[in-house]
């Protein structure tokens, strides 16, 4: 005849530890009026068949077909009878674990509208982190281990939290370290339920959040070109950041190149990133002259000038930057600074 268990418990707690079964060995016999004694901050899981059913909180249980009706269901037992059952008991560590570290290895891979088009991330932090649903967490990871430390776990939290992180990244459309830096500050404090998604389906819950603030790692152009892909998409972005750059060159030659003037050439550089402005050609040269001499060609409108002096010159500049800005080859506050001075200009001419 079977042992029976009479009274089952787990007193004592490592501070890495998530789940611990009893019997260590495997399945126990108990009865209905067996005790199982669960500690505060525990849950005591049992498993019957490797199927994962009812749980108790803490507190002296006397079983009973009231407090496990899946597995009272499941045996066939009889109410108030005092038929024997196998089953596997798993006191779950419903403790917090502070201090549990985390870092970006790899390092996180943004792709942007800005620079060379991506950029890889790196910080590091810790978080304090609690089993809050511990059947879920048992169908996860605790059926069938004898123990189940934080050790046996980290690369999974490690994953998932680096995989939530970068999924929130990528939704707030971050183009910065400075985007990063701030979204990092809101997870810290309120928004900390968006890291929480991923992790309420593992029955885990993240109940603080702290890092550093986010470097970039430096990354040769060799990577930078495996990241985003072809030899094509790698120049276009990187002439477009020269030409973006340009935009936000507070003397005037870096702004009027970053509002465009002379944009043609970069748009062919790029390999036609973008829509590039099509102005008409300037006047050409009349070739050598030959007998009987030719007519030299009708002269063309000239682009706006680099350095305009009069109204019309100034008036043909501002709407070369309306069509620039909105074909989006310039920013907006590019843009707004260009076309109030040299609308100032404009008034000075008149006044004079």
């Amino acid at each position: 005849m079977p042992r029976i268990i009479d009274v089952i418990d787990h007193p004592n707690v490592a501070p890495d530890e998530l789940v611990w079964r009893e019997p260590q060995g495997g399945a126990g016999d108990f009865r209905m009026g067996s005790q199982c004694i669960v500690q505060e901050s525990q849950a005591a899981v049992f498993v019957s068949r490797g199927q994962v059913l009812d749980a108790l909180g803490p507190g002296a249980h006397t079983l009973s077909t009231a407090n496990l009706p899946i597995l009272s269901s499941l045996v066939g037992l009889v109410t108030g009878g005092r038929n024997p059952f196998t089953a596997e008991v798993y006191f779950v560590n419903m403790k917090d674990l502070p201090q549990v570290p985390w870092g970006t290895n790899p390092p996180i891979t943004i792709y942007t509208q800005v620079g060379i088009g991506v950029m890889q991330l790196i910080t590091n932090g810790i978080a304090e982190i609690s089993i809050e649903d511990p059947v879920m967490f048992m169908k996860k990871f605790g059926v069938g281990r004898p123990v189940l430390r934080l050790d046996d776990i980290r690369d999974r939290i490690q994953t998932l939290l680096l995989g939530e992180i970068s999924q929130i990244l990528s939704q707030q459309s971050v183009q910065t370290e400075q985007d990063a830096n701030a979204m990092l500050s809101e997870l810290e404090g309120a928004s900390l339920a968006l890291l929480n998604e991923g992790f309420q389906a593992m029955g885990m819950r993240i109940k603080a959040f702290e890092a550093r603030p986010f470097t970039r790692k430096q990354i040769s152009r060799e990577e930078a070109l495996n990241l985003i892909g072809t030899k094509e998409d790698f120049f276009r972005m990187e002439q477009y950041d020269i030409m973006r750059r340009a935009a936000s060159n507070e003397g005037m030659a870096g702004g009027l190149m970053g509002a465009g003037l002379g944009f043609g050439l970069g748009q062919q550089m790029a390999g036609g990133f973008g829509q590039p402005q099509q102005y008409p050609q300037q006047q050409q040269y009349p070739p050598q002259q030959q007998y009987p001499p030719q007519q030299p060609p009708a002269p063309q409108a000239a682009p706006p000038s680099n350095n305009p002096t009069t109204a019309a010159e100034i008036q043909a500049l501002i709407d070369s930057l309306d069509m620039r800005f909105a074909n989006g080859e310039i920013s907006e506050a590019a843009y707004n600074r260009l076309v109030e001075k040299w609308e100032a200009r404009l008034r000075e001419l008149g006044g004079q």
